[in-house]
């Protein structure tokens, strides 16, 4: 063989192996899009009453698996399973209704995605309860016993608008990992694994000394307990919620502060909270809600939250001249608000091991700076739009008629 001939058929080996590298390539890759494509199954419908009303909070999800979601306030719902899944049951429970069962196969046959739940009378208001101090005390003594205590970690999808003079004008949004022990602790540690945000048309940019996820930890009144002694309790409703009746017990401050429990008739569990505190003239108020849900062990974990923080913060010098400047009058103070959102996506309960790097500073949740991911959003479970996402979200659009989807494209380079 001559040199050149040798050469020639190097040249062309080394083709022929390039060649086989991106065929072989591309063919893992139409495996890897053609398995994802058969596994990835949409959980996707509406949960009603016999009324044709929408619940809301109701839990759905494959309970043996940890797998699933929360309605929204229209009774919306969404999330993924996949083809190992089809067998498995899917569980709709909502307090106040019998819950109904079916498979994952029987789902995705099924056309209409309606779900009717039926309401549920209790009976105890003819029975003969403890005070309802007591019950409260029981269920806040139970509450570790109740709830996941051992060490596990939550996917959170997180939402903070920022209000500015009662109009929406900046939202941010970021999945964060979690490292919790339950409601009967606090949060250990968590990391900010993806962010974004819309355009900034905030004058003010008042910002938070942490992560508003601390104070949805600190606003909690399963967190160190309520203080017992300032408030007087009564029941003011009986339900039902997964073969237990529940009791709703209502705690009141001499300042009109209330804070209201859910509470299992049998088992002392806290299924739901609501708290708000009242402003005192150019104070701050509070409204807030906690759903919690059972694990594949019957222990409680937190599936979704909202809350809405009113203040006023005075006036700073720039608005004041912009105010002069406009001919309009002068304010002492502008009215500031948060609103937040919550949905729990996902739980990991499996390794007690689990460890994260956590954050180590206070700052305000705009501070942390997280590379866009777009494909990261394409593909998180997010939950269906709800009234509450749709009103803020609205407000922020209004202002110059730019589309969310816009402003987390130009917002987020």
């Amino acid at each position: 063989m001559t040199i050149r001939a040798f050469f020639l058929n190097l040249l062309l080996m080394k083709s022929i192996f390039k060649n086989l590298k991106f065929l072989l390539f591309f063919f893992i890759a139409l495996q890897s899009l053609s398995v994802n494509s058969q596994t990835k199954i949409v959980i996707q419908g509406v949960v009603y009453d016999e009324y044709e009303y929408p619940i809301p909070y109701a839990s759905i999800g494959i309970v043996q698996k940890n797998i699933g979601t929360s309605s929204t306030e229209e009774g919306s719902f969404k999330f993924y399973v996949s083809t190992n899944e089809l067998n498995d049951i899917i569980e709709i429970s909502s307090i106040g209704y019998e819950s109904i069962e079916i498979t994952v196969q029987d789902f995705v046959d099924t056309q209409d995605k309606k779900f009717i739940l039926k309401e549920k009378i209790t009976e105890l208001g003819e029975v003969s309860i403890e005070s309802p101090r007591n019950i409260v005390k029981k269920a806040l003594k139970k509450l570790k016993d109740n709830s996941i205590s051992e060490k596990h970690k939550l996917g959170v999808l997180y939402r903070r608008w920022s209000v500015e003079d009662n109009i929406c004008r900046y939202f941010i949004e970021q999945y964060i990992d979690v490292l919790d022990r339950g409601p009967s602790s606090f949060i250990h540690a968590f990391d900010v694994k993806h962010s974004r945000n819309s355009s900034d048309y905030r004058f003010i940019k008042n910002e938070q000394d942490r992560h508003a996820i601390q104070f949805m930890e600190q606003n909690n009144p399963l967190r160190g307990g309520p203080p017992m002694s300032s408030y007087s309790w009564k029941k003011i409703d009986d339900t039902f919620y997964e073969n237990e009746d529940v009791i709703v017990l209502q705690g009141t401050m001499k300042n009109g502060n209330t804070i209201t429990f859910y509470i299992g008739f049998d088992t002392f569990k806290i299924y739901k909270i609501e708290k708000n505190i009242i402003a005192m003239n150019v104070g701050k108020s509070l409204t807030a809600l906690y759903i919690y849900k059972n694990n594949n062990k019957g222990k409680l974990y937190l599936s979704y939250h909202k809350r809405q923080w009113e203040g006023a913060v005075k006036t700073p010098e720039h608005v004041k001249r912009a105010m002069i400047q406009n001919g309009k009058k002068e304010r002492k103070y502008i009215p500031i608000s948060y609103r937040h959102e919550v949905f729990v996506l996902d739980l990991d309960d499996t390794n007690s091991k689990i460890k994260l790097q956590g954050e180590m500073v206070q700052k305000d949740m705009t501070l942390y700076k997280i590379p866009y991911d777009q494909n990261f959003w394409n593909n998180v479970s997010i939950p269906p739009e709800t009234k509450f996402y749709k009103k803020n979200i609205g407000e922020l659009e209004g202002l110059y008629g730019v589309p969310i989807q816009t402003q987390f494209e130009f917002s987020n380079r």
